[in-house]
């Protein structure tokens, strides 16, 4: 069975994120997004925690549902996210680690193993520590050796195990002897799958790819999509752990260019450069002149150590999919998520009555978020949504839409219609200026 996941999301108790970002929300609009499996977040945080052990009930093998939910509701897998900031080899690190467990009596004994090693929890649901991020695999592993330890958005160049401003060249320089317990990686909004097989030490591990939603409405703006034969968190670490009997069928990804740090630049300078004019002109601000922010498709450069082919294909429902030309791994497809696409279609705000209203007209429609962007007939949408909003969905399947890069910090600013080109008409007989 496909069971379509999106295990990384932050509660209402990590900075930065909406209010709304509770139990039941959170499973609702998992719901209207098509997702099967949704990560709860924020373990860490001792409120949250006391709320999923009272919201949740265990209906198979580490993995959770809201009570009085039906049977079709969402489950929960079992996930918090940890920023460690320290000093490594002469230098400030900041890399943030995802870690799965399979119950919450496993989650209550890693809990105490990071308040005995000085974690604050309650100051944040993505608590900061001062111990390394191998520190963090050590007490998750220590407790239970099937716990999961995922890097996040492992590009970014702030806050993540590649990251060009406080991050590693390897794995293994940053998990040492327990770098093969790292089975995967996730891949962040600002890179997609092909950037990372262009990295030797990614060969032989998974390509994950979710959200890190800080609001309903951003959950499964990026996701992974399993084959299980069950839904379980075993099966889940298999698949993770390339056991051959469970699989990652394939993973739905933002386009990379849209994520806010695909290029170099300065966004306060608007100064903003590719991986070519990063290399020609160097990092240095030509305004202020002060360091650039490395961009992903930069750093991707620096660590790759060779180069994938890759092939692309239409199915029947007008989707692009891009794989390897070998087939070794698992495909992905690129969208926009449905409520940017009715915003420029309909040319009203993502959070306008007016998009708000065909929104929920499709998912009623057609079943969910995914279904209406993946495999939907255009025909059916244009019924319920209208020609504009039709074309716009197809545009976006086949990938016939522009993107102006995002950069520290700023996200890419994506354009599924080209602006036309003016033509001005003149009295005489110079015909047409342009």
């Amino acid at each position: 069975m496909q069971v379509l996941a999106d295990l990384q999301i932050h509660s209402r108790f990590s900075r930065a994120v909406s209010p709304q970002m509770t139990v039941s929300v959170i499973s609702e609009w998992a719901g209207k997004k098509g997702i099967d499996l949704v990560a709860t977040g924020d373990w860490t945080h001792p409120i949250w925690l006391r709320e999923l052990q009272a919201s949740l009930d265990e209906i198979g093998q580490g993995i959770y549902r809201a009570k009085d939910a039906g049977e079709y509701a969402p489950n929960f897998l079992l996930s918090t996210e940890i920023s460690s900031i320290y000093t490594q080899g002469g230098r400030g690190r900041r890399v943030h680690t995802l870690v799965f467990a399979p119950s919450f009596t496993v989650v209550e004994k890693i809990n105490r193993e990071l308040v005995l090693r000085g974690a604050n929890l309650l100051s944040d649901g993505r608590p900061i520590v001062g111990l390394t991020a191998k520190n963090v695999a050590e007490i998750a592993l220590g407790v239970d050796e099937k716990c999961l330890i995922i890097p996040a958005h492992a590009w970014t160049p702030h806050f993540s195990i590649y990251g060009a401003m406080s991050g590693f060249d390897s794995i293994e320089e940053c998990f040492e002897e327990l770098s093969p317990n790292i089975y995967a990686i996730e891949t962040g909004l600002s890179s997609d799958p092909a950037m990372n097989w262009r990295v030797g030490e990614l060969t032989n591990r998974r390509i994950v790819s979710f959200s890190d939603a800080h609001s309903p409405s951003k959950l499964g703006r990026e996701a992974t999509v399993f084959d299980l034969s069950t839904v379980s968190f075993e099966n889940i670490r298999k698949a993770i752990s390339g056991q051959a009997e469970e699989k990652i069928a394939y993973t739905i990804e933002f386009y990379p260019e849209e994520g806010k740090y695909h290029y170099t630049g300065h966004r306060n300078c608007k100064v903003v450069y590719s991986p070519n004019e990063a290399r020609k002109l160097g990092t240095v601000c030509p305004v202020c002149g002060r360091e650039l922010t490395l961009g992903v498709s930069s750093r991707v450069e620096a660590l790759a150590t060779g180069d994938v082919e890759t092939k692309s294909w239409f199915d029947k429902y007008g989707v692009r999919w891009i794989g390897d030309k070998e087939g070794k791994r698992p495909p992905y497809v690129m969208l926009v998520p449905l409520l940017e696409i009715l915003a420029e279609a309909l040319e009203s705000g993502v959070g306008s009555q007016k998009v708000l209203l065909v929104y929920e007209q499709l998912i009623a429609s057609c079943g969910s978020e995914f279904s209406t962007l993946l495999s939907s007939s255009l025909a059916d949408i244009e019924r319920v949504a209208g020609e504009r909003v039709s074309e716009a969905i197809a545009k976006v399947r086949s990938g016939d839409i522009t993107i102006a890069p995002g950069y520290d910090g700023v996200f890419g600013k994506v354009k599924i219609w080209k602006e036309e080109e003016e033509v001005v008409e003149d009295d005489t007989d110079q015909g047409m200026l342009f």
